[in-house]
């Protein structure tokens, strides 16, 4: 039997240092500078702008990580930081590290206090304005929060693209749409479907440029309203991704149940998320978003492949199944 030490606990209780070394470095642009080009280290310090005491540390502790490669002294991406993290590249996910940097660091810092309170550490504490109504209130945090949505739900929408039988249906609505980026990549994988990309009419004008770049204009419009007040499009399909665990309990059924008036008899629902799993000891990130969720909201919580079925069949689901998709995230399927 091996010896137990405190490697693990050591491991995790200094997660952030590893964690904001990669932030700053996306706030710096490091990976899209090296993406023009690989570097030395005198070369680097100019560029970023770092302090001559911090560059040698800090590039190769990126590379520690196997964020940054160095070969003779020249600094390189490493083949995902590469592809992800270079701010000129359409695979760029970035976006969300931005907000993470930009917001969840800091508020993270109350998590004992939320813990305690049950109550949000974000921009609402003390009274603040709802975090929603905020974002959507000011046009540039807005821009960057639909931006690391798109970076947040990129990997899925080419996962739900591939896995979901869409050859079966004709058109389909994205709840929530922020940019469009899951509208985008299915009607580009798939030339015979409409789309529609519901969500607050101020975004309206950021997510027709961001489909007119993608090129799926003439087949996905958008729909400005808000779900809990106003009926939904009748579309064969409707997506709910990453938007389910922002609200409490009550608010996510009647989601589900307005999704479930909105579709024909054999349409179906797609509701994605950090699926946890059902005995709530796998999904890390799950369980972190679900603290996530805590910190930033009055009660959205994440939930497990087994709650999100039970909940679809109570509003009139058939039938449900689970099916991963990448990374933490899955996707729970109704049909009716």
């Amino acid at each position: 039997m091996s010896a137990v030490t405190p490697e693990h606990v050591m491991q995790v209780g200094f997660g952030f240092w590893a964690s904001k070394t990669l932030l700053s470095a996306v706030e710096l642009g490091v990976f899209s500078a090296l993406a023009i080009a690989p570097a030395d280290l005198p070369t680097l310090q100019r560029k970023l702008g770092l302090h001559q005491r911090s560059a040698p540390d800090f590039l190769d502790g990126l590379v520690a990580l196997k964020l940054l490669k160095r070969e003779n002294g020249i600094y390189s991406n490493a083949a995902d930081t590469d592809l992800f993290l270079d701010r000129a590249k359409p695979s760029y996910v970035g976006g969300i590290l931005e907000m993470a940097n930009n917001r969840l660091y800091g508020i993270w810092g109350s998590l004992t206090e939320a813990l305690r309170s049950g109550e949000p550490q974000n921009e609402t504490k003390g009274g603040g304005e709802d975090i929603f109504a905020a974002l959507y209130a000011d046009p540039g945090q807005l821009r960057g929060f639909l931006s690391a949505m798109s970076g947040l739900s990129a990997g899925a929408a080419h996962a739900i693209a591939a896995k979901f039988p869409w050859r079966d249906y004709k058109t389909f609505l994205d709840l929530g749409s922020a940019q469009g980026m899951v509208p985008a990549t299915i009607a580009r994988a798939y030339p015979h479907l409409t789309g529609i990309g519901f969500d607050l009419p101020s975004i309206k004008a950021v997510f027709e440029e961001f489909i007119a770049q993608s090129g799926t204009g003439d087949r996905v419009r958008f729909r400005g309203g808000n779900f809990f007040e106003d009926r939904l499009p009748k579309v064969d399909v409707a997506i709910l991704g990453h938007i389910l665990h922002d609200w409490d309990l009550t608010q996510k059924k009647m989601l589900l149940s307005k999704v479930y008036d909105a579709l024909p008899n054999g349409g179906a629902v797609i509701v994605y998320d950090a699926i946890i799993d059902d005995d709530r000891r796998e999904n890390v990130f799950g369980l972190m978003m679900s603290l996530n969720m805590l910190i930033e909201t009055t009660g959205g919580f994440d939930y497990t492949g087994k709650d999100c079925q039970a909940w679809m069949r109570e509003v009139g689901f058939s039938q449900t199944r689970v099916e991963p998709l990448i990374g933490p995230d899955s996707m729970v399927i109704g049909l009716k």
